[in-house]
């Protein structure tokens, strides 16, 4: 409950007394029907909350028909978004889930199980580099607890300097052999768990340049990035229809933020946002890349393509076609 007061941003997760955890989705709260909503999604179902039970993952379509029988108020139309997802009012939120709070509470505890250790020992090697781990936190299953002995280790860090720190500090140690990078099979998983519509050879030849993955002592972990203060100035927009063109990136500074945003340079589209963690980091200043998505208009007459306008959104994607010499 002390956690409450605290800014929603994405990667938290916040929890209802129906036994319901959503992942936040966007920063801040949206009004609506004269309350406070957090944008989010159903990730996980406590079945018998009065006994305690422990959470059930749900997959998206899970999520939807189950928030459609039980607790049809959950879903909403974002105005903001122009997007069909869950919100969550703040005043049915019993718990926020912060992963700051969560990754010091691991570190500091005398009693890991296996995955927690792995989080810690890779923990443990960042700041042999001099990372500074008061900027991070774990998200995911590790979250609420509910990680399970093949489960991930999700990282988010919330200042830019130290995320791509840490990215850097992930290629060295994967060149020393003090970390691994993922082999074919970890490739395969990786994109098996992904609706992506790329090929996998093309998925991995992407990934492979981010330096966001890794494993520690076989276990597969992600380095993500939010910046909470970049998307306070919230914009409407309304969608304009289904989208594909080739053009160069012009800005790629933002391109590991979620979500991922791109500058462009194509006739009356000045930018790209995208939503799918797939393809964050995607693509370079200079590079040519093709992009699938829905076209969006804002108040102010501005265009930009959204990547990831649904939770798989099937079909939207950011490929490099061609990488300058």
């Amino acid at each position: 409950m002390s956690e409450l007061n605290k800014p929603y941003l994405p990667k938290d997760f916040i929890e209802t007394s129906e036994g319901l955890c959503f992942a936040v989705v966007q920063q801040g709260t949206e009004h609506c029907g004269g309350q406070e909503k957090v944008l989010c999604f159903l990730r996980y179902i406590k079945c018998n909350p009065e006994k305690n039970r422990l959470w059930h993952k749900v997959a998206t379509e899970t999520a939807n028909d189950y928030l459609k029988q039980h607790h049809p108020e959950y879903l909403h139309h974002s105005v903001m978004l122009d997007a069909q997802l869950h919100a969550v009012a703040t005043g049915h939120i019993i718990h926020h889930h912060s992963p700051r709070k969560r990754l010091q509470q691991i570190l500091r505890s005398k009693q890991r199980d296996k995955v927690e250790q792995d989080l810690y020992e890779l923990c443990q090697l960042f700041q042999q580099y001099g990372l500074d781990l008061t900027q991070a936190g774990v998200t995911g299953s590790i979250l609420i607890g509910t990680q399970q002995h093949l489960s991930d280790i999700d990282l988010v860090f919330y200042d830019r300097d130290i995320f791509h720190k840490a990215r850097s500090i992930t290629a060295e140690l994967i060149d020393k052999k003090q970390l691994n990078g993922l082999g074919e099979k970890d490739w395969q998983e990786a994109y098996a768990r992904r609706s992506c519509t790329l090929d996998l050879q093309v998925y991995e030849w992407h990934e492979r340049r981010k330096f966001n993955k890794g494993l520690v002592n076989g276990r597969k972990f992600d380095l993500n990035f939010v910046d909470g203060e970049r998307y306070s100035n919230q914009i409407t927009y309304h969608k304009l229809g289904e989208i594909t063109i080739q053009c160069k990136i012009t800005e790629d500074r933002y391109s590991f933020d979620y979500p991922a945003i791109y500058s462009i340079e194509y006739e009356n589209i000045s930018s790209v946002i995208c939503f799918i963690a797939t393809y964050t980091g995607q693509a370079v200043i200079g590079e040519l890349v093709e992009i699938s998505g829905l076209l969006e208009q804002a108040e102010d007459g501005s265009k930009r393509i959204v990547v990831g306008s649904s939770r798989e959104a099937p079909g939207e994607y950011i490929k490099v076609i061609e990488c300058p010499n």
